[in-house]
């Protein structure tokens, strides 16, 4: 559950994917304000439109840069920018350019690529910062540049309306037994996440639940899709955070599940994002014409 949680996390708060979580129970956020600052999160230096790159890093050595002899080509980057060696999921340097540095500090040989995905954990040469991010125990190099053609071409985000039907009152239902979330991602990969319960609701007089990909003390953070997603919304699903339960976790509750909230998965945006996908209980039966829609090239 917490690699998922920081995973969730890095989708999300810090990129300003999920600005909603929250609210005053009853009382309908700022939409107009809260779009308006999602937009700007996407279209910072480094947000998701930023991103250019995500190729696998092989066990053994790989080199980078944008001639073409490297194991990886990148645009953009010094002819022969970096060569690395993966090793047991541990990518370390073996050779860089000068123009690469670590928090304004050049990087020599020996240097490890750390597994984080902030900035903080991000290798610099120029206009492009790069990471060795860890999914299901593989290593793959992401690369975003300030620079990228998606950011120059950003044309705004499209939105249904806000309405007040799809604010809604849902019920907490803890379970039982133990539960398991079968969590795929846009690479393949299966991620078992064991989740504390679920959320009852009705919508278009249907009775539907969701389950959350992720639940804490501040709130759940579920991906759902919807009948939408074969017209209007991405593929793949949308993303939702909202407050806890009202009697916690463990104890039967309600809360706010405010759909006019739902916003698309970085990989709605580049082909490069690793997004994690509505599973299979979480696929509404019901047109849901409310939050983000697609993003339209």
């Amino acid at each position: 559950m917490r690699d998922v949680r920081r995973i969730a996390q890095i989708l999300t708060l810090s990129t300003t994917v999920v600005l909603f979580a929250g609210a005053v129970r009853g009382q309908a956020p700022d939409y107009a304000q809260e779009r308006a600052q999602r937009a700007q999160g996407l279209t910072r230096p480094y947000g998701w439109f930023s991103l250019i790159a995500l190729d696998w890093l092989k066990p053994g050595t790989s080199t980078v840069g944008s001639a073409k002899d490297n194991s990886i080509v990148l645009p953009g980057a010094p002819a022969h920018l970096f060569t690395l060696e993966q090793k047991d999921g541990k990518v370390m340097l073996l050779k860089a350019d000068p123009s690469l540095t670590d928090q304004g500090k050049p990087v020599g040989s020996g240097a490890i690529f750390g597994d984080g995905e902030d900035d903080a954990a991000a290798l610099t040469s120029g206009t492009l910062k790069m990471w060795a991010i860890d999914r299901g125990g593989k290593r793959y190099l992401r690369v975003k540049d300030s620079g990228a053609p998606a950011l120059k071409h950003f044309h705004g985000l499209s939105w249904y309306a806000p309405e007040r039907q799809y604010r809604v009152e849902a019920r907490w239902v803890p379970y039982t037994t133990p539960h398991t979330l079968r969590v795929l991602n846009k690479l393949g990969q299966i991620t078992p996440v064991k989740v504390p319960g679920y959320v009852e609701f009705e919508l278009d007089g249907a009775k539907l639940r969701l389950t959350p990909m992720d639940a804490d003390k501040d709130g759940l953070f579920f991906v759902f899709r919807d009948v939408t997603a074969k017209t209007t919304t991405d593929g793949g699903g949308r993303f939702l955070s909202t407050g806890a339960p009202s009697a916690g976790l463990d104890k039967p509750g309600t809360l706010v599940i405010d759909f006019n909230e739902a916003v698309n998965p970085p990989c709605a945006y580049s082909p490069y994002a690793t997004c994690p996908l509505a599973s299979p209980e979480n696929r509404l039966t019901v047109a849901v014409k409310a939050g983000e829609k697609r993003y339209e090239d």
